[in-house]
């Protein structure tokens, strides 16, 4: 088989992938983030599957891999999905417009949340923004986002301050 070949079979199969949804609106990419399916999700990627593909099924909102792979806590999909132009901070349709970390918080997976926080995920300074986040009683692990951000943020002034101490003459 030759180059052309091979790459005329790959976007076919992708095109395939990308317009087989299941009653969701969800991809394979979808199924095997929420499932953790590391060496998929990877194949997947590798065929050129966009890592930003967004679900448009009756319940789905515009979620991402993303949302369901930090819903189900699955740290290595999320780092391999953001290593290839996930979008971290990607907001589901709706009156809440959930982001990954949202996901991870109303599951309770301080894990996931930390992996966000660390890599960057948004949060407004007030937990009670609600243009932003949804009602606490919608999100109820999202307190511990703000307790991660807080440690962060503690951390690098901290260390911030050790290291750039002055010395006067």
């Amino acid at each position: 088989m030759t180059d052309q070949e091979g790459s005329i079979r790959r976007r076919r199969q992708l095109e395939r992938y990308a317009d087989d949804t299941d009653d969701r609106g969800w991809t394979l990419l979808h199924i095997f983030a929420r499932k953790g399916d590391l060496k998929e999700v990877k194949r997947l990627l590798d065929e050129g599957m966009d890592p930003n593909v967004v679900a448009w099924g009756p319940k789905s909102h515009g979620i991402t891999p993303l949302h369901l792979a930090a819903k189900g806590g699955h740290l290595k999909v999320m780092d391999k999905l953001l290593e290839r132009g996930a979008d971290i901070d990607a907001r589901t349709k709706g009156a809440c417009g959930w982001t990954p970390l949202h996901n991870a918080a109303k599951e309770r997976k301080k894990k996931a949340i930390k992996f966000l926080v660390e890599n960057g995920a948004f949060l407004p300074d007030n937990i009670e923004d609600t243009r932003f986040n949804p009602p606490l009683h919608y999100c109820p692990g999202l307190e511990w986002a703000y307790e991660e951000m807080r440690r962060i943020q503690q951390y690098n002034s901290s260390s911030g301050e050790t290291s750039s101490g002055s010395s006067e003459s």
